[in-house]
């Protein structure tokens, strides 16, 4: 018989005893299933974007050592759960073996392929290799195994989109579902890191929304990126700039609103201390989705405080009501987005 589990995965807490799966600093990442538990063979990690960069930017770039990094964390924590940024991720993988309460056992079964749509921070994982990882992708391809709690979310793979492609559609399926109730048509929308996967299946639903009496500003980093944008026609207009320096994207954007700031502001971006520009340049009682797992949201509390901005502060929870379709229909209506993460994604 198997041991009884808790719903929402306290049985697996190490320390410290009494919290969630999440906040926790270590997880038992046996692979011996309680009664309500999932048991995976994972094939391929999508790490956080804002974790992946700060791994690869504290190892130089270094493929072995970003390995021996990620390695260790899982070790430690046993879980991938970055603790700079203290984010994750998410998988895919085949389920191996279904726990005998597990609620969800008619919807999925031993040999499916599913994504899992929880948090690589709060999944217990063990890494047996890392069979491959470029510097420059946020998908991992490994040996091991990872346990989804009775209470985590999923997704079957569906059959006319390539794995890869599903997966790292899914991996930011929260923001453009997000996009899909904030933004109203005739909307005013500012997308801060526009150019990147999230940015731009968050472009697409955004256009869609606001229409054509609607304005899409995109604020992006990268000149390559920013051309791409441009290229596949997602917005309106296209700000090159560094979203760290408030003040010179603050003057860039706000003549294209007329002065008075846009309805709404996406932060997409995986870098930290972008979290004022998103504020000021928002209209009074307009809102900032934070997507961004590099967000500090004392900065952004206590600086729109600080600047006498009465608008609404939205936490990027990655998971919405109906994400997963909603994104994957995102890559089946748009040409140029599949094409563009097929070449990015499916190797």
């Amino acid at each position: 018989m198997q041991k009884k589990g808790c719903r929402y995965g306290t049985h697996r807490v190490i320390a410290p005893v009494g919290t969630l799966p999440q906040p926790a600093l270590k997880l038992d990442n046996t692979m011996e299933i309680y009664d309500n538990e999932l048991l995976i063979d994972v094939s391929t990690l999508n790490i956080d974007s804002a974790s992946y960069t700060q791994i690869r930017n504290a190892c130089g770039g270094d493929e072995n050592m970003m390995k021996n990094m990620i390695l260790s964390i899982v070790d430690e924590r046993g879980k991938m759960q970055n603790p700079v940024t203290g984010s994750g991720g998410m998988l895919i993988g085949t389920v191996k073996e279904t726990g005998e309460n597990f609620k969800n056992a008619t919807k999925v079964k031993t040999g499916d392929k599913i994504a899992t749509l929880v948090s690589l921070s709060l999944t217990p994982l063990k890494i047996d290799k890392i069979i491959n990882l470029s510097a420059e992708s946020d998908q991992v391809d490994i040996a091991g195994q990872a346990i989804l709690f009775e209470s985590g979310l999923f997704a079957v793979l569906p059959d006319d989109i390539p794995e890869k492609l599903a997966l790292a559609a899914l991996d930011v399926a929260g923001a453009p579902a997000q996009v899909d109730r904030l933004v109203t048509e005739g909307d005013m929308v500012c997308i801060i890191g526009g150019g990147g996967k999230s940015g731009i299946l968050c472009c697409y639903q955004a256009m869609k929304n606001a229409g054509r009496y609607g304005k899409v500003i995109v604020v992006e980093y990268s000149h390559e990126n920013a051309q791409r944008i441009i290229d596949m026609q997602l917005a309106t207009d296209v700000i090159v700039a560094d979203a760290t320096n408030v003040m010179d994207v603050y003057s860039k954007v706000m003549p294209l609103t007329g002065g008075r700031g846009v309805d709404v502001t996406i932060n997409n971006v995986n870098v930290p201390s972008t979290e004022m520009t998103s504020i000021l340049i928002t209209k009074g009682q307009g809102c900032v989705y934070f997507f961004s797992m590099a967000t500090s949201f004392t900065k952004a509390a206590l600086g729109a405080e600080g600047v006498g901005k009465d608008i609404n502060l939205i936490v990027g929870n990655g998971y919405a009501r109906g994400h997963a379709e909603l994104t994957l229909n995102i890559v089946r209506e748009s040409k140029p987005i599949r094409e563009l993460f097929e070449q990015l994604y499916v190797k």
